[in-house]
C-alpha cells in the first residue's frame, strides 16, 4: 500500500513543494471528471517521489502556483506515464508547463513492448496488479473516499522504478535520443481552441455527408450542445454522436420515424423527440446558398505521390520488421503523405517536411531522400 498524504490546502503545497525542489525526478499523473461534466476539469494530481506520494486536491487549494514552480525547474525531470492529456490539462487549467518530461509509456513503444499500458506494465516488471475499479470515477466528487486515494495513489507510486528500468532497456538499443525527442514534443503540447466554427467539424463521420444533411447534423449537434451545457453533462452522454448522424442521414419528419435508430431509446425519445424533429426541420430550411461544407483535402492523390506512397509503405514495413517497432512510431501514414507530395530532394528539403523528427532524419534521412529521388 503507497505511503500517501493528502493535500487539501494552499500551504500545505507549499511547504510539500518546497520540501521537493531539489528532487532531481518525481512521478506526476492526474484524474479529471471528463466522463461526467460538460466542461472537464482537473479534480487531483498524484506526485510521487522514490519513498511518498502527495494527493494534492486542487478543488480544494485552488492555486496550483507552488507546483507550478517546481514543475518549471529544468533541473526536475517530471515522469509521466501516457502523458499528453496530463500535458495539455495542467496548462489549460492552471496555466503550468513542464520543463522536462519522461513518458514511460513512449519509452515502452520504443524498446517493442506490445502491452504498454501502466497495468500491464506494473504486472510484468513487478508483479503489481492494479485495480482499475475507478478508472471512470467521477473525480469531482468530495469526499474523496478511502478507496479512491489508495487507487489514485498507486499510479505513480511505483512510476520511477518503472522509469529506471525503461531507460536502461532504451539505453541498451541506443535509442535514448529518439525518446528524448518524442517526451519533448509531448511537453510543449497545448489544448486546442475548437474556437467558434461549426460543431459538425469535430463530429467523426460528418466529413462523408453531403451539405444538406451537414446543416441538419449541425442543428442536431447545436441542440444537444446546449442541453449537455444546461445540464452539465458531457454531449455523448445526452445523445450519442451515431444517433445524430443517422438523424441527419434520414432527415425524419415524426418522432415515430426515428424509432428504431441506433441510441435513440424509448426513453431518449420521449425526452427529446419532439425538439429533434425541430433541429432537422431547422437544418432543412437552411437556403441552399448557406449551406455548409465539409473543408476537403486535395482530393485523389495523383498516379505518381500515389506511387510514392506505396513504395514508402513497403520500406516502412521493412524497417519496422527490422527494429521491432510499429508503424506509427517509426513513420505514420500521414508522414509518408507529407513526404510523397513534397517529394523532397535533399536532407535540407526532408527536414522542412512538418512533422519529421529529428531522429528519423539521422536514420533514415539520406534513405528516404534517394527514393524519392528515384521515384516518378
Amino acid at each position: 500500500m503507497p505511503d500517501y498524504q493528502l493535500i487539501t490546502d494552499y500551504h500545505q503545497l507549499a511547504q510539500v513543494c518546497q520540501a521537493l525542489q531539489h528532487e532531481h525526478a518525481l512521478a506526476l499523473d492526474l484524474e479529471a471528471d471528463s466522463l461526467h461534466h460538460y466542461r472537464d476539469k482537473v479534480c487531483l494530481v498524484q506526485l510521487s517521489n522514490r519513498s511518498a506520494t502527495w494527493l494534492i486536491d486542487p478543488l480544494q487549494v485552488g492555486d496550483l502556483a507552488p507546483l507550478g514552480a517546481l514543475l518549471a525547474n529544468p533541473r526536475l525531470l517530471t515522469v509521466f506515464h501516457g502523458g499528453d492529456y496530463d500535458i495539455r490539462s495542467l496548462h489549460r487549467d492552471f496555466g503550468i508547463t513542464v520543463a522536462q518530461m519522461y513518458d514511460t509509456m513512449i519509452a515502452a513503444q520504443f524498446v517493442g513492448i506490445g502491452e504498454f499500458g501502466l497495468a500491464a506494465l506494473l504486472l510484468s516488471h513487478f508483479g503489481i496488479e492494479l485495480d482499475k475499479r475507478f478508472q471512470k470515477a467521477d473525480w469531482s466528487k468530495r469526499p474523496l473516499t478511502a478507496e479512491m486515494a489508495d487507487y489514485a495513489a498507486h499510479d505513480t507510486a511505483h512510476l520511477l522504478h518503472l522509469a529506471d528500468l525503461l531507460q536502461e532497456k532504451v539505453q541498451q538499443r541506443e535509442r535514448s535520443e529518439w525518446v528524448a525527442e518524442e517526451c519533448a514534443l509531448v511537453a510543449g503540447n497545448r489544448m486546442a481552441d475548437k474556437g467558434n466554427g461549426p460543431l459538425f467539424l469535430h463530429c467523426k463521420g460528418a466529413g462523408k455527408l453531403q451539405r444538406r444533411n451537414l446543416a441538419v447534423l449541425e442543428e442536431l449537434l447545436q441542440f444537444r450542445d446546449t442541453q449537455a451545457r444546461d445540464r452539465d453533462r458531457p454531449p455523448f452522454k445526452v445523445i450519442p454522436a451515431e444517433s445524430l448522424l443517422a438523424l441527419a442521414e434520414r432527415q425524419p419528419q415524426s418522432v415515430h420515424e426515428m424509432i428504431g435508430l441506433p441510441g435513440l431509446t424509448p426513453r431518449l425519445l420521449d425526452r427529446h423527440g419532439v425538439q429533434l424533429v425541430a433541429a432537422v426541420r431547422r437544418g432543412l430550411a437552411v437556403p441552399d446558398n448557406h449551406l455548409p461544407h465539409f473543408p476537403r483535402g486535395k482530393g485523389e492523390p495523383n498516379p505518381g505521390i500515389k506511387a510514392r506512397i506505396t513504395h514508402l509503405k513497403q520500406w516502412r514495413e521493412g524497417v519496422c520488421a527490422r527494429l521491432e517497432l510499429a508503424t506509427g512510431l517509426v513513420a505514420p501514414n500521414w508522414l509518408l503523405e507529407r513526404i510523397a507530395e513534397q517529394r523532397p530532394v535533399t536532407i535540407e528539403q526532408l527536414a522542412l517536411v512538418p512533422g519529421i523528427r529529428r531522429w528519423q532524419l539521422g536514420l533514415w534521412g539520406d534513405e528516404l531522400v534517394r527514393m524519392q529521388a528515384e521515384t516518378a
